[in-house]
């Protein structure tokens, strides 16, 4: 397997190859993994994703998991147009949080698990389409 072509921590590609990576984690169901922490890397490709734009974009994004705060940067700082389908990605966030430690959610079932993908999914490709746009 070629390894990836790795880029400096201010470019966007970088941050779309780790949004790439936290996704393929996030698709390898592995006996004994939670789906819990499968869905925490879906929220977690989600997230580099829409920071890859805007590093792109220029804007000074805040260490924070809250997409929905990611994504409304986004429109509020540059006039970014974000389609509904990727606004709802903000249902992820919980899953940065909640699903990682004992007690704090209750189990991840198969259908929530295969929609945070399919969001995660949605929101790399904007991403990429944003990114790659040349």
């Amino acid at each position: 397997m070629k390894p990836v072509e790795r880029f400096s921590p201010d470019d966007p590609r970088e941050w779309l190859n780790r949004a790439r990576s936290n996704l393929a984690i996030a698709k390898s169901r592995v006996a004994g993994v939670y789906l819990e922490d499968l869905c925490f890397e879906a929220q977690q490709a989600a997230e580099k994703a829409i920071k890859a734009v805007m590093i792109d974009r220029g804007i000074d994004f805040p260490y924070v998991h809250s997409l929905e705060l990611l994504l409304s940067m986004l429109e509020e700082e540059i006039g970014e147009t974000v389609p509904d389908a990727i606004r709802s990605a903000a249902k992820l966030t919980p899953y940065a949080v909640d699903t990682r430690y004992p007690g704090f959610a209750i189990p991840i079932d198969n259908q929530e698990y295969l929609e945070a993908i399919k969001t995660a999914e949605a929101v790399v490709l904007w991403a990429e389409k944003m990114v790659l746009r040349d």
